[in-house]
């Protein structure tokens, strides 16, 4: 057991007595802050009008009666009324230092999330981007979010597009699965990348007519033929505090950072130890490029230090639905430009690499997640993790199929021997429902996020939003789950839908339990750590259309609001 679960369990012992209503012995005893409300939601068997709570832990959960003894002349009083308090919502995959990067960047979002329509809008946000931000020649201007399913040429903004915005800076656009990117002339110039160089293994440099000349548009590993913008180290903190602010205004008090380097996750490392991180931050080490010395060193964190741990280690096995570049076994119903009717995508990640791979990290203890969105990627991610077993019982390893989009119900049938768990993108079907059903036609894309046929498996799963591809929305990460609605009205796949409760569970105990902290986080109960979040209305109450508009007014970490919504944000 990790020694964070040991702590909790030592605690909870001490607090039984608490927990079950004994009134305190001496006003030593009494709570730093204490709940009172009819809309407790325990995520446990725990009914609850009132919580108690002494630094950063919960001592005592049961009636007002049981809680008022906990009530001394220092104790804040917390009174609900309507309100609902939750625990805080633990983010089950996402890029959190991606979310602070972003900041600086052009947001060239679609709606809801931003304003964007055609290619002419791109083109011209970007010059007023330069101009307002006074952009020097020759210095990299980057944006990020642009959607071609939902822009009304229905394709990327090539290199001819860009150059309309600038010929004098080099222009680099990532697009909203952040699994390609569009570059302009000098962008390509300054990559030195041109007719003759070639596609890198796993990514493909798309070109013009003449299938030599690029055309801008890069997929997957081609990606990384260019640079980022470089920020300063001051730059780059300022933004991760802003980001923690984001993260904890949608009632997330854990959040996920993965595709991280081990060197920047020993900076995170030594950030926190300086100045704590208000939310807990949990990293994942892309594996991938590393060596297999690198990938030996890698070491993960039972415990955290100043709200920070490393998770584990990271592998991406291919690409992205709504880019159209996920390993799929039969072809796409609609593929890229281009595309012959036999189109399949490609694995990112070599085959065989992974399956030498995983079998270590198993041996290990390593806890690994695998991004896989097609069947074919979904397919070897378990295999691997059989042949490793070679038919031995499962250890908890508890490795997690991030995004699982196009998994089969023949697949799901495979996970429960295995220990494989699920977490669903489950913001598909409103976000990229519509595209889906033209990618992969209506049975492939009715079973997207197939969350209630996991459910009916009893196979532990989560759902998550990829931040910063949406935003780190949970309340709308909720309703999508629960009402499959997509942009256009259709409703994708009905009898994948979950309850309210099924979807909160998904993000805050079933969230724990992929982070082997179900002992610590998720539920409101003696022993657990103080992470609430207060909502305007009861989820589980709620008319299911009305849940994307409960407003988070206020979350808690450790014991300690950390964020607060003013009256008429």
């Amino acid at each position: 057991m990790r020694s964070f679960q040991v702590a909790a369990v030592i605690f909870g012992l001490a607090v039984l007595l608490a927990g079950c209503g004994v009134e305190p012995e001496s006003p030593a005893q009494a709570a730093d802050l204490v709940f009172r409300g009819a809309n407790i939601v325990t995520m446990d068997e725990i009914e609850a009008e009132a919580v108690a709570v002494e630094g950063d832990r919960i001592v005592a959960v049961g009636s007002r009666e049981e809680i008022d003894g906990y009530v001394g002349p220092d104790t804040q009083v917390v009174e609900l009324g309507e309100r609902a308090l939750l625990p805080g919502f633990v983010d089950a995959h996402g890029h959190f230092s991606a979310v602070a990067r972003y900041l600086d960047l052009l947001d060239l979002s679609s709606p809801p999330v931003g304003e964007i329509t055609g290619v002419d809008d791109i083109v011209d946000s970007i010059r007023e981007f330069i101009e307002n931000e006074a952009i020097p020649a020759g210095e990299l201007v980057q944006g990020f979010g642009y959607d071609d399913s939902l822009l009304a040429e229905q394709r990327h903004p090539d290199r001819d597009d860009l150059d309309r915005a600038s010929t004098d800076h080099p222009i680099v656009l990532r697009h909203v699965s952040g699994h390609l990117l569009a570059a302009n002339s000098a962008a390509l110039d300054a990559a030195g990348v041109n007719a003759d160089t070639a596609d890198p293994p796993g990514g493909i440099i798309r070109r013009r007519a003449d299938g030599a000349e690029p055309n801008g548009v890069m997929e997957e590993t081609a990606m990384a033929l260019f640079p980022s913008r470089q920020l300063t180290p001051e730059r780059y903190r300022e933004l991760r505090r802003q980001a923690m602010e984001i993260y904890a205004s949608y009632g997330i008090t854990t959040a996920q950072d993965s595709n991280l380097s081990p060197a920047y996750v020993q900076t995170l490392r030594e950030e926190a130890e300086l100045a704590p991180f208000p939310i807990d931050i949990v990293s994942f080490i892309t594996a991938n490029n590393l060596s297999d010395e690198e990938l030996a060193a890698v070491r993960h964190d039972s415990e955290y230090t100043g709200g920070f741990r490393n998770g584990g280690v990271k592998f991406i096995l291919d690409g992205s639905p709504q880019g159209r570049t996920a390993w799929m076994s039969q072809p796409y119903t609609e593929g890229p430009p281009g595309a012959a009717d036999d189109y399949v995508a490609y694995p990112s990640y070599e085959p065989q690499a992974w399956l030498d791979r995983i079998g270590v990290m198993l041996e290990r203890g390593m806890p690994v997640l695998a991004h896989a969105n097609g069947d074919a990627a979904i397919e070897l991610m378990i295999d691997g993790i059989d042949d490793a077993l070679a038919g031995a019982p499962a250890p908890d390893h508890r490795s997690v199929i991030i995004h699982a989009q196009l998994i089969r119900a023949d697949q799901l049938d495979r996970l429960p021997a295995l220990g494989i768990v699920p977490s669903y993108y489950a913001v598909h079907p409103f976000f990229w429902g519509d595209w889906h059903r033209r990618s992969f036609g209506e049975l492939r894309a009715a079973f997207i996020s197939p969350a209630r046929a996991t459910l009916e498996r009893d196979i532990p799963f989560t759902i998550h939003n990829d931040s910063p591809i949406v935003p780190p929305d949970m309340m709308r990460l909720l309703s999508i789950s629960v009402n499959r609605v997509t942009r256009g009205g259709f409703v994708l796949g009905p009898e994948q839908r979950l309850n309210a409760e099924e979807a909160l569970h998904a993000v805050t105990l079933g969230a724990a339990y992929q982070y082997f902290e179900e002992d610590e986080k998720g539920s409101i109960a003696p022993g657990k750590r103080a992470d609430f979040v207060i909502l305007g209305a009861n989820p589980l109450t709620a008319d299911p259309a009305e849940l994307a508009d409960i407003p988070v007014l206020e979350t808690f970490a450790r014991g300690r609001s950390i964020f607060r919504r003013e009256s008429g944000d």
